[in-house]
């Protein structure tokens, strides 16, 4: 198992990943926003590579508005974590959420943080397992003017 930064060569696999984890997104969406990501200053991405497959990525990012829970600012946040379903219960969230904490430590950040959909239980469970707090539940509502 190799974990490596994100690179203009492996945009495209990160976007596939990405796909799996957001049906609903298109590719050419995903893979104009992650391009940008490997220049991006406040944002990072690693990938997981098996043999010549791709099977899980991490995106960071250092947020500097406010982030629920969070004390100091800025905040390492984590954007998104996947590992595609038959490489799951192997460890490989919990050594990409070590990088984000590292990442993040090195870029000045005193917390960590992330988000989950209420409905998403699995995503809670894990963030849980893997020493996260949780540190409030919202309800969002919007309405046409």
């Amino acid at each position: 198992m190799i974990i490596e930064p994100l690179a203009i060569a492996t945009v495209k696999p990160l976007t596939e990943l990405a796909l799996e984890l957001w049906p609903d997104c298109t590719f050419d969406e995903e893979y104009e926003y992650y391009t940008g990501v490997v220049k991006a200053e406040n944002e990072i991405c690693y990938l997981v590579r098996e043999l010549d497959q791709y099977i899980a990525f991490i995106h960071l990012s250092i947020r500097t508005d406010y982030v629920e829970g969070a004390t100091e600012s800025p905040v390492a946040y984590l954007e998104a974590i996947y590992v595609k379903p038959a490489y799951q219960k192997r460890g490989i969230g919990r050594e990409l959420l070590r990088i984000g904490e590292e990442w993040g430590k090195r870029n000045g950040c005193r917390h960590f943080a992330s988000d989950a959909e209420l409905t998403n239980v699995a995503s809670i469970d894990f963030h849980t397992k893997t020493g996260f707090t949780e540190a409030n539940r919202i309800v969002c509502f919007i309405k046409d003017l």
